[in-house]
């Protein structure tokens, strides 16, 4: 269990053996509860630092309006994808009448689960997140969503919690990526990618590897890293570059343009030359991918229609066009960006 995340009414109830509507009443100094009761559930409650959802419960009883603020989470705001769809929800919420609160998770489970807590704290009326790296345990996007927060999952999708999400089309804008990069002459194509407890890296690694199969060639796993960022790429391609001839890559995809470029610099610094000897994808189509030389080749994730269609699932959820018990999935496709990395 998250230490930090408030606990909920459900979870009072279930540890006293009363039901939730005996706690509701007794947090709200309902004389139909007598007294020893009330100051039993209202002490458990203080002393596992419950906070009340006023909004969420003023909202289930049609009282008053949500607080017009909505709750971002992004892992890093150094990202230009993570800038850009943040741009969107701005844009979108501000259109609304919304204000916007945003917090960086800094890739931390623990600072995740704390922003969270913050934001429950107060009172936004809803959260839209992109999950951390290393987060593998739920129970404080499940908190929020028990408490009536709404929640929606752009980009890093939590498969742990049924909430609603916004993705771009990651499989077919890898799989066109790689097809590109055959069709172009390349055999052996590297894979750099994210942890495979994310979503988006699951899939791009699917794509990546469907193209190569339907396309007669084998996957070299030999040739599938974990790698997603300028350092690691720095790092790690020296080795695979100075591979025999018939067993080094003649291709790379990676799974964002920060690795790209990292590979693209590394390449370039041993000597080889883009694209003659080496073909480079990447996926993002951020600033640095024109910024590079040669320019890079790659898949455009149009963030701000990401955090666009986000803020509009989230706000529509809020003001009950939406149910809220409804998830909503909504996917923007991707499109090829051919530059010079590639033939």
């Amino acid at each position: 269990m998250a230490e930090n995340l408030p606990i909920t009414m459900k979870d009072i109830a279930r540890a006293l053996g009363i039901s939730v509507a005996t706690v509701s009443r007794a947090l709200s100094d309902s004389p139909r509860i007598s007294s020893v009761q009330r100051k039993r559930i209202q002490d458990y409650a203080k002393e596992h630092n419950f906070y009340p959802n006023v909004i969420g419960e003023a909202l289930r009883h049609n009282r008053i309006q949500p607080l017009k603020v909505i709750g971002v989470i992004v892992p890093e705001f150094v990202h230009y994808y993570f800038a850009s769809v943040l741009s969107g929800i701005e844009e979108k919420a501000r259109a609304c009448g919304y204000r916007v609160m945003v917090a960086q998770s800094n890739e931390r489970y623990d600072k995740e689960v704390a922003i969270c807590d913050d934001f429950y704290k107060n009172k936004v009326c809803g959260i839209i997140v992109s999950q951390a790296k290393d987060t593998k345990q739920y129970d404080h996007f499940r908190r929020l969503m028990d408490n009536g927060v709404p929640l929606v999952f752009y980009d890093r999708i939590c498969t742990g919690v049924n909430g609603s999400r916004v993705v771009v089309d990651d499989y077919n804008g890898a799989y066109a990526a790689v097809s590109h990069l055959i069709e172009t002459g390349c055999k052996r194509i590297a894979f750099y990618g994210s942890p495979m407890n994310l979503e988006l890296s699951k899939n791009r690694y699917n794509g990546y590897h469907d193209a190569i199969v339907k396309h007669g060639l084998k996957v070299d796993e030999a040739l599938v890293r974990l790698c997603d960022n300028r350092a690691q790429a720095e790092a790690i391609t020296p080795e695979i570059l100075s591979l025999p001839a018939e067993e080094r890559p003649d291709a790379f995809f990676a799974i964002n343009d920060d690795t790209a470029i990292g590979i693209l610099y590394t390449a370039k610094r041993m000597g080889f030359r883009v694209p003659l000897d080496i073909s480079i994808c990447g996926f993002t189509n951020g600033e640095r991918a024109i910024a590079c030389d040669p320019m890079l080749t790659t898949v455009e994730q149009r963030g701000v229609t990401v955090g666009e269609e986000a803020a509009k699932v989230l706000i529509d959820q809020v003001e009950g066009t939406l149910p809220r018990n409804e998830v909503v999935m909504r996917v923007v496709r991707t499109r090829l960006v051919v530059r010079d990395t590639t033939r």
